[in-house]
């Protein structure tokens, strides 16, 4: 790459000091507007109900693109014109899913007896977790904004207040991959809460095997960057760090904590983690450090990585905290087995809990919209005095992040329960003399409880298709003179890069290509 070019390129994307709370947000609205849509085409008309490629990667892709592009600055009139055919929509009937079947099918059907009857295996670890629409959604749509924004960042039609930020600013991408990493991370705990209690070094081995291809990615990147003298910011993660070792290593320090977590609320481990770097910055010296001290060593040099690391374990605390209260059944199953760890019940409590029972969502969406409340309040205190800067990974950014991630998961759920509501049925546990009843979920509307298929393809191969859109984007970069491009030849190459990852992802939506 010419000497010239890639100096300005650096010009180009560097500098940046970002846009608003509320601006941010207001480009994110569309995500949800365009699945409003999304599903009310699917719930409302039967020749959606099963959705062709084309359709949802226009109904699911393109608004994404448009509101970070052409309508960034006008968000909401993007919006408005997803909600209003979504708005008709919702005056038609929902479309039927079937009739639930009498009760008294419990008598014949052993699946449907109590979690604890005989018919049911003794550990509930061997029991899955019912599907989670909302989070799939939520995770896809995630990886999806970031896989147009790594993109669509190099040419001008991206608006300057949305390129990344210097020292101080946000960056929505990387911290919400954290946050989305550290709920999918409460999965094992929640399945089986006694692996809290497994001896650390067979876990510590088992989650390092599986992170280091991550860290393999990591340094590969480290080689093709400075090889290719690609254009890089040094100021993000430092001279030789990038997000593929925050990410590879969040993992590992996690169970690291494991016999800490068993007895303490996650999020408030999350957030004592968050003021502890907080005080490392503006009491140990550690803001200074990053500001001031020059790059004079292989230490140095990666200053920026090594320091907001602890930063971005509090946002992967969190999102653990967030998964142990949406995956399970109950927002509270999982404190439940935090109660049972601190009165010496660890031996009998997997007897006494389904972690595959029907979801309680009420109580799930209230949990959700009481620590959205809580997290926003704290941002908006801590902004008083502190500004937001993801390169240290501060408090103010940490308590952002989650914020953001926690409503708009609640926006999502809230979404999947507006067009597809479950139906619960009482029936009759065969294991209780006392005829006493259980909730079950009944089949059918189960059956039609699913994210959108493009998402669940996006989500089902998530690491391979993001390496696939870096890939991607690095060959576009240094095939074209982006900066220099018109608005209608960057949305052009844009839509069809759009398209081709989506096509990838659909091509292997019903194989894992790489398991970790």
């Amino acid at each position: 790459m010419d000497d010239s070019y890639k100096a300005s390129k650096e010009a180009f994307v560097s500098g940046m000091t970002g846009s608003t709370v509320l601006h941010v947000n207001a480009i994110c609205m569309v995500a949800l507007a365009s699945i409003g849509l999304h599903s009310a085409l699917r719930s409302r008309l039967a020749a959606f109900r099963s959705m062709p490629f084309i359709a949802e990667w226009l109904a699911l892709v393109i608004p994404l693109l448009l509101s970070m592009t052409v309508y960034a600055e006008v968000p909401g009139v993007l919006s408005t014109l997803l909600l209003a055919p979504t708005g008709v929509l919702l005056l038609l009937p929902a479309i039927e899913s079937g009739t639930p079947l009498p009760s008294r099918i419990s008598e014949t059907r052993p699946d449907l007896a109590a979690p604890n009857s005989s018919n049911n295996n003794q550990s509930n670890t061997r029991l899955s977790l019912r599907p989670l629409p909302a989070l799939t959604t939520y995770r896809a749509h995630m990886m999806l904004m970031t896989i147009l924004s790594i993109l669509a960042v190099d040419f001008p039609v991206f608006p300057r207040s949305l390129a990344k930020c210097e020292t101080y600013g946000m960056d929505l991408g990387v911290g919400s991959f954290v946050f989305s990493q550290g709920i999918v991370s409460a999965i094992p705990i929640v399945k089986n809460p006694s692996h809290l209690s497994a001896p650390i070094k067979p876990k510590l081995y088992q989650i390092t095997k599986k992170v280091a291809p991550i860290i393999v990615l990591g340094m590969v990147r480290v080689l093709l960057v400075k090889g290719t003298e690609y254009p890089e910011h040094v100021t993000e993660y430092g001279t030789h760090w990038n997000f593929f070792l925050t990410l590879a290593i969040l993992p590992v320090a996690e169970v690291a904590l494991h016999p800490i977590i068993k007895y303490i609320p996650v999020a408030l481990l999350g957030l004592w983690v968050a003021v502890l770097q907080q005080f490392a910055l503006s009491t140990g010296g550690l803001e200074d450090f990053l500001l001031n001290v020059p790059r004079s060593n292989v230490i140095y040099a990666n200053k920026e990585g090594l320091i907001s690391f602890l930063g971005y374990f509090s946002i992967h605390i969190m999102g653990l905290s967030l998964g142990t209260i949406i995956i399970p059944p109950s927002p509270s199953y999982f404190r439940k087995q935090q109660d049972m760890f601190l009165k010496g019940e660890e031996d009998n409590h997997l007897s006494r809990s389904d972690p595959s029972a029907p979801r309680q969502n009420a109580k799930t969406i209230i949990e959700l919209f009481s620590y959205a409340v809580v997290w926003w309040a704290l941002l908006a205190f801590v902004r008083l005095g502190l500004n937001v800067s993801r390169m240290m990974a501060n408090l103010p950014y940490i308590l952002w992040i989650v914020a953001f991630n926690t409503s708009f998961i609640l926006g999502y759920y809230l979404l999947d329960m507006l067009f597809f509501p479950t139906r619960i049925s009482k029936l009759r546990d065969l294991s209780d003399p006392s005829g006493k009843r259980i909730l079950r979920e009944d089949t059918e509307t189960s059956k039609t409880k699913s994210a959108p298929a493009l998402l669940e393809a996006l989500n089902k191969n998530g690491l391979v298709i993001f390496l696939v859109a870096n890939v991607a984007t690095g060959l576009i970069n240094l095939s074209f003179p982006t900066m220099y491009m018109s608005s209608e030849k960057a949305m052009l190459i844009l839509t069809g890069y759009s398209f081709g990852v989506s096509v990838f992802a659909w091509i292997f939506r019903n194989r894992r290509i790489w398991k970790i």
